[in-house]
């Protein structure tokens, strides 16, 4: 779930750090492509399929295929122009988008300025409930597109926002339109390769501002693929090329998304070549992968952050000196050793390895193994005698969060469980509504390369990735003001001075750095799996 900016590094560092070989393969190089071929890619069920509301990773998949982003990344994680001709600012405060021409949605509709105006005003608006509102705070006229809590007790209604759209964004002509935002931000140009920032054509609406009964069930959008015929929940997506792309056009006719409950059946399917890519292969399987599959497996590195999210709204988990105790009972290279068989690495810090502005272990003694430690410390806090851990079951995490309770078990003396939601929809559905789950697994998949991707959805009081309540006004200020630096070095000196008060209120445990770690059937070639953990679909080739 759902990711950039600031001094943005290329992915040679977790290469090295891992000993990693990017190689999508798969298929035979000396075969004929079969462009008339349908490939099919392993999915969880996504939790949305509106761009302003898909914050995971699954969803954006999806959506990676029916939309083109208006910057993508280059081989350093800078932006470049795609479905924008150019994206400009003198200022950094106000900047001028233009639009390539050309670009039409899947029904035909021409893509224009208020494509995205009207996108954008609806998911920044605050009765919409849209889960990447958070991402056009930096935008002018926000703050009045947003309620405020009533002043009563008791559930109450919120009053309607001052404003239904934002005073930032303004029509210059079919293909240009001005973002003003409230402060000047240097990177804003980098946000805009995010799943929040596309366009919806006027199909969407049934009426200005309300989206219409249907849609996000065979959404209409502007890239390379469109959608063949609906999402048909917990079985599949289908989309097939749109002939009237105007960019690079795809090399197979279509894609089947199809969506597993379990990682380990999508592992059968792609071992008997009835599943072309397998995106994660189950930990149960690590160690035999590279034996089973031969040059159909293949590792890539990949922007994953693995964590455990404590509810520290909860008084069990509401002092440090608790969290911190559970933090240093778990032994991350024995659990990586062992369930992993080293095909991932240990995470001591906050942030990854692939952005500007990382530093190894700034967890300090919190992350290192220390059972004696963490057993007097979490007694003298009154931690609590039972401790429960819930993750998704269709993501293939049982092996490894059974191992962790193990560990608890041993090193603090306490009772520990795992239960499993079917879905990472349903743990999020319980997690915001703040139901006991106990600790809960969390992954961040960058949206775009910066420190402050990883710290703002996540950690700020109202990121919009933040489900375990944590606030700390001080944290809040250093990242704002990080955001505003006049540069990138600016920057993250603010941001490492966040950082570093995770550290000491840890209101999550850092547990792994991924790698991307997938299979492929032998009737497909040139699989990509990028640092946003999405095949690259204008890549890939089915061969005869």
């Amino acid at each position: 779930m759902q990711v950039r900016r600031f001094a943005a590094l290329a992915a040679l560092p977790v290469v090295t750090s891992l000993g990693l070989v990017a190689c999508g393969q798969g298929g035979d190089d000396a075969a004929e492509s079969n462009t008339s071929a349908v490939v099919s890619i392993q999915i969880s069920e996504p939790q949305h399929l509106i761009p302003t509301n898909t914050n995971e990773t699954s969803g954006s998949q999806v959506l990676a295929s029916l939309f083109t982003p208006l910057v993508s990344y280059n081989a350093e994680n800078k932006p470049v122009e795609n479905a924008a001709e150019s994206v400009s600012s003198t200022d950094n405060t106000v900047w001028t988008i233009k639009l390539k021409d050309g670009f039409t949605f899947h029904n035909g509709e021409k893509v224009t300025s208020d494509s995205y105006i009207n996108a954008w005003n609806y998911g920044a608006y605050a009765p919409s409930a849209q889960n990447n509102s958070y991402f056009f705070e930096k935008v002018k006229g926000y703050a009045d597109l947003q309620s405020e809590d009533p002043d009563k007790d008791g559930p109450q209604k919120a009053p309607e926002p001052k404003a239904k759209k934002l005073t930032g964004l303004a029509k210059v002509d079919d293909l240009t339109f001005t973002v003003t935002l409230t402060e000047a931000y240097v990177d804003f140009k980098t946000m805009l390769g995010y799943t929040a920032f596309y366009p919806l054509p006027a199909a969407a609406w049934s009426a200005e501002g309300v989206l219409a009964d249907g849609f996000e069930e065979a959404i209409i959008g502007q890239g390379p693929f469109k959608m063949n015929g609906t999402w048909q929940h917990d079985a599949k997506i289908e989309v097939t090329a749109y002939d009237a792309y105007p960019a690079t056009k795809p090399k197979i006719a279509g894609v089947e998304f199809r969506i597993y409950q379990q990682l380990t059946a999508a592992y059968a399917d792609v071992l008997a070549d009835n599943l072309d890519v397998i995106v994660t292969i189950p930990t149960e399987n690590m160690g035999n992968a590279p034996t089973d599959l031969g040059d159909r497996y293949a590792t890539s590195p990949a922007s994953t952050f693995q964590f455990l999210a404590f509810p520290t709204f909860q008084p069990d988990f509401a002092k440090p000196e608790v969290r911190k105790a559970i933090s240093m009972a778990i032994d991350r290279d024995e659990i990586i050793k062992s369930i992993f068989k080293n095909s991932q690495q240990s995470a001591r810090s906050f942030v990854s390895p692939v952005v500007g502005g990382y530093r190894e272990d700034t967890c300090g003694a919190s992350c290192q193994f220390n059972a004696a430690s963490a057993k007097t410390q979490y007694t003298a806090a009154g931690g609590p005698k039972t401790i429960k851990i819930s993750y998704n079951g269709d993501g293939g995490h049982k092996d490894w969060v059974d191992a962790t309770c193990n560990q608890l078990k041993t090193n603090l003396g306490v009772e520990c469980t795992g239960v499993a939601e079917a879905k990472f929809a349903d743990l999020l559905t319980k997690v915001k509504a703040k139901q006991d789950v106990g600790l809960f697994r969390m992954g961040w998949v960058m949206d775009y390369p910066s420190m402050e991707n990883y710290l703002g959805p996540i950690f700020t009081t109202k990121g919009s990735s933040n489900y375990y309540g944590y606030s700390n006004p001080e944290f809040d200020k250093l990242v704002t003001e990080g955001t505003k630096a006049a540069d990138e070095n600016a920057a993250i000196t603010k941001y490492q001075a966040a950082e570093d008060l995770l550290a000491v209120d840890m209101p999550v445990i850092p547990l792994r750095f991924g790698q991307n770690n997938y299979g492929t059937s032998s009737k497909v070639r040139n699989v990509n799996i990028d640092l946003f953990q999405r095949v690259d679909l204008l890549k890939v080739e089915a061969v005869s």
